[in-house]
């Protein structure tokens, strides 16, 4: 084991220049790139400019991760692959016709083959996730099969399926397949806030109100799992729900139990409408907190100091810390006073778990392979204990939420928790 701390981000993005994904499409569809990318636009102003390269430059990606005490990390897709308006980690208008579905298609093998790659060019570094459509079953589940063999040990990407897109909510049967080999794989499902939220239109209004409930409608697709019996059926399959926040999942988990309870015929439901229909929850083994328990994990992006106190009813073995990097509300480039701010009264073997150990265990992290590194740069037991001053918090902090409640506060003494 590492003497410093082995920190690994649990949500970190990335993704090819958009032209450098034409190297990584099939020959049958390098024509339709070569005239669709003339009319290109970049979508997003962190995809430009001279920061824009985070996504794809891996030296600079590992100098500045390491530079930020991160020794490895877990990656979701960021820029926009070929034939898609905008970023995959939104949700998308259904496809026009078939052909525009075949384009979707290969636009996200590409980035599955980019980012192998990507990942190969450190080896143990990275766990890359692969991308499906839930469209085509078969289609998945081939492309599930080339991940696992390409070593993208992040596992694989779970779209929301909203309404609005044309596919079947996540509870429904026709996805089986999709369950079935991933647990045979052992390739662990990952959900991201964005894709789960209906298609909505492009004005200030919309965008405050995707603001306001992105985070529901990833939640929501917890209770869609339990519920469609994907968990019950397949006990090995492993979730992380990732950037969704913590602080929602006791509460939610309490509702969730108290609600199944009462569709099984306790908490004095006789006659009651939740009895009536709640044959389907009657079919499970587990209560929705158990199911956690056994198989969920949270991405904890830049993890808030009021979030730690809730590790308990969370399951300090199922947190798991990420900076978000290179995103605007990263913790970059001030994780190592952003792991401060959370953990410095925090026992240290709960603090190992969660900045590292856990995604470790779920992504198969090397974390004996990995421990030089951390001793090299990782933060060290010392440098976390020492509580955060607010004063200390370095200004550019502020657009990371993990330090905004801090900064608004009217204290200048370190910051603890009760």
């Amino acid at each position: 084991m590492a003497a410093n701390y082995t920190v690994i981000s649990a949500d970190g993005h990335a993704g090819a220049e958009i032209h450098q994904y034409r190297d990584y499409l099939a020959s049958e569809f390098l024509d339709e790139f070569d005239r669709w990318v003339l009319d290109y636009e970049v979508p997003y102003a962190d995809l430009e400019g001279p920061n824009a390269s985070r996504n794809w430059d891996s030296d600079r990606r590992l100098r500045e991760m390491e530079d930020d005490g991160i020794v490895a990390e877990v990656l979701f897709p960021n820029t926009v692959p070929p034939f898609y308006p905008k970023t995959s980690l939104t949700a998308q208008a259904p496809p026009a016709n078939a052909g525009d579905l075949d384009l979707r298609w290969a636009g996200l093998r590409a980035h599955n083959r980019w980012l192998a790659d990507f990942c190969a060019a450190t080896p143990g570094r990275r766990a890359g996730i692969a991308q499906i459509l839930l469209h085509d079953i078969d289609a998945a589940v081939a492309e599930i099969r080339w991940a696992k063999e390409a070593g993208l040990t992040g596992g694989v990407l779970l779209p929301g399926a909203p309404p609005g897109t044309g596919i079947a909510p996540l509870y429904k049967p026709v996805y089986e397949p999709i369950w079935a080999v991933c647990e045979d794989l052992a390739m662990p499902l990952n959900h991201h806030a964005g894709s789960a939220v209906p298609p909505l239109d492009d004005t200030p209004e919309d965008k405050v109100i995707f603001m306001l409930e992105v985070t529901w409608w990833a939640n929501r697709t917890l209770w869609h799992l339990i519920v469609g019996g994907v968990m019950e059926r397949h006990p090995n399959l492993q979730f992380a729900f990732t950037e969704q926040g913590t602080a929602w999942i006791p509460e939610r988990l309490a509702m969730l139990d108290y609600f199944f309870d009462r569709m099984r015929g306790g908490s004095g439901s006789a006659g009651s409408q939740e009895l009536e229909w709640g044959g389907p929850v009657r079919a499970l083994s587990l209560q929705p907190s158990e199911y956690w328990a056994r198989q969920c994990h949270v991405g904890s992006s830049f993890m808030r100091p009021a979030e730690v106190p809730l590790r308990y009813a969370v399951g300090v073995d199922r947190i798991m810390w990420g900076s978000d990097y290179p995103h605007r509300e990263a913790s970059y480039p001030y994780s190592r006073e952003a792991l401060r701010l959370a953990y410095a009264d925090v026992d240290e073997t709960e603090v190992r778990a969660m900045v590292g150990g856990n995604a470790g265990s779920l992504y198969g992290f090397d974390l004996d392979a990995l421990a030089p590194v951390a001793d090299r740069v990782g933060p060290t037991f010392e440098e976390l204990a020492r509580p955060l001053a607010v004063n200390d918090i370095p200004p550019g902090a502020a657009k990371c939420p993990a330090f905004a409640p801090q900064m608004q506060s009217a204290s200048t003494g370190p910051v603890r928790r009760a």
